[in-house]
């Protein structure tokens, strides 16, 4: 049996060697804390769980749910009301938003509706891997622009060759950023949808990490921008926001061409998610800033405690205005995987190699702050002890 020529694409997972490094830390007696992946640990609110709970027992949600691949009316209202109320964005939820199953799925469909063979898309580095696979596994090619430290962990835009821009049918960004916890101004948007518009290229701005700030920062979305909804899409999720990872619901908004181009994938490739799940994330947007306040200071209380340990293990940062990552640079004279393991052998603590998220991320490793409090507290203090 012969598997599709398209898997060969895939580059070997970093993330199974970590998963292989844990399991033989722990096979030693180790004591493992794991600040790798980005999956809140706290429960999703109970008022949440309890409209699931009532509308999985309405029998009229146990079909296919109304509106199938697009999404219920009902929810893409609520997205829209949301979008209203937290950035002043109108949109039609008719056609400028769809349901999606996660915004990973929404990054697979889209690529698969704009990208023809021999097109490339545009894709930072350091970046969230899904954006280059879904581009490789559509037939297209990857331009990797990098995330630097000197320009804030921002693309240059005129660093990117004319001819890649000519070819390109796509740019992906994610800001609030993973791995690098960087965040970008309006200004910098507006130069995207210029740099887009020039080049007729569809921005996809992936904005999963919206709701998690810091410091009275407000994360913005690229569709404030004049002119941004007729060349940008928006992915979001309420998997980060509202501890609802495993639920896989979110959406992508924008541009209703490109979202008919989607709605065409997923006609042919899913139903939308279950409706009493959609039903639920209606009662999450509606009620978000009384769900959302006391996880923000959770995870500001967390990263204040790492960011006091930092300098103990070599390492410095400044402390992230969004997203649940502290993206730190090792100081020391050292590889990023050499350094995890390190931490792993020494403190039985698990960090993310940069090099896993592209080249340019070398030099650098990533904390995710969703860790139980207690083990959390517990992993600062055997730093402390060194």
């Amino acid at each position: 049996m012969k598997l599709a020529a398209r898997l060969s694409l895939v580059p070997p997972y970093l993330f199974v060697e970590v998963r292989r490094k844990i399991a033989e830390a722990k096979s030693k007696g180790i004591d493992v804390i794991s600040f790798g992946v980005g999956d809140p640990v706290e429960a999703t609110p109970q008022e949440i769980i309890q409209s699931l709970k009532m509308n999985a027992e309405n029998i009229e949600n146990h079909c296919y749910p109304p509106g199938e691949a697009r999404g219920m009316i009902a929810f893409r209202k609520a997205v829209a009301d949301w979008y209203e109320k937290r950035f002043n964005v109108m949109l039609d939820p008719e056609i400028e938003i769809i349901t999606l199953i996660g915004s990973k799925e929404g990054s697979h469909h889209l690529a698969l509706a704009m990208i023809n063979p021999g097109d490339f898309s545009i894709v930072p580095d350091p970046a969230y891997t899904t954006y280059e696979m879904s581009t490789l596994f559509s037939g297209g090619q990857v331009y990797k622009v990098p995330l630097l430290k000197t320009n804030n962990f921002l693309p240059d835009l005129h660093s990117i060759p004319e001819d890649i821009a000519r070819k390109a049918k796509l740019i992906f960004i994610n800001y609030p950023n993973n791995p690098t916890g960087a965040t970008a101004t309006k200004e910098f948007f507006k130069n995207l949808v210029d740099f887009a518009y020039k080049w007729n290229i569809v921005i996809a701005s992936d904005n999963p990490y919206s709701e998690i700030t810091f410091d009275g920062y407000k994360a913005p979305s690229i569709l404030e921008l004049e002119g941004a909804k007729d060349i940008a899409v928006e992915f979001n999720s309420l998997s980060k926001p509202f501890n609802m990872t495993g639920w896989r619901i979110g959406m992508a908004v924008g541009n209703r061409d490109v979202l008919g181009g989607i709605k065409i994938i997923k006609d042919n490739t899913d139903s939308g998610p279950f409706a009493a799940i959609q039903h639920a994330g209606i009662t999450a947007l509606k009620g978000y800033q009384k769900f959302l306040l006391p996880m923000i200071k959770i995870y500001e209380n967390r990263r204040n405690k790492l960011m006091n340990v930092l300098s103990k293990l070599n390492l410095k940062a400044q402390p992230p205005k969004a997203t649940f990552y502290v993206w730190a640079e090792i100081t020391e004279n050292i590889k990023s995987m050499e350094f995890t393991d390190n931490l792993l052998n020494k403190y039985g603590i698990v960090a993310i190699p940069g090099i896993g998220y592209g080249k340019h991320g070398e030099g650098f490793v990533r904390f995710s702050l969703t860790v139980p409090d207690h083990r959390f507290d517990e992993a600062m203090s055997r730093i402390e002890r060194g």
